[in-house]
């Protein structure tokens, strides 16, 4: 079992910037693929960003492209999410989550590959 907090939400104008951070602990961390999806009030959850297991690979959906950054340290069980030039459309619920499959080769970006999810944090950008 892998257990997932997530942290460092808030409201922020736009242009401004957030962190996010995602906690695990259970399983070991490091065999896990990692992404944080977001969800708007409507709208389907869709994935943000992606790292592999390895975090030498990573995917970033078109649109936050050059303003958000995903990371993570092994050693310390954690992945983050960098997110700066924020925008109102940025707002949603954000889902750090775990891939089902440890070890995997590629970056899975549909939200059924991710069978661990933490609870959510919002982010409120306001224009």
């Amino acid at each position: 079992q892998v257990q997932l907090v997530e942290s460092g939400g808030g409201l922020v104008q736009a242009g401004g910037s957030l962190r996010l951070s995602c906690a695990s602990s259970g399983r070991t961390f490091s065999v896990y693929g990692m992404a944080w999806f977001r969800q708007a009030p409507g709208k389907e959850r869709d994935v943000v960003a992606a790292i592999n297991w390895r975090g030498d690979s990573t995917y970033y959906r078109e649109s936050v492209k050059g303003r958000f950054t995903i990371s993570r340290d092994n050693a310390k069980n954690t992945v983050a999410l960098q997110m700066n030039s924020l925008k109102p459309e940025d707002t949603a619920v954000y889902y750090c989550a775990a891939d089902a499959q440890t070890l995997r080769i590629g970056l899975p970006t549909d939200s059924r590959n991710y069978y661990y999810w933490g609870q959510g944090t919002q982010v409120t950008v306001s224009s």
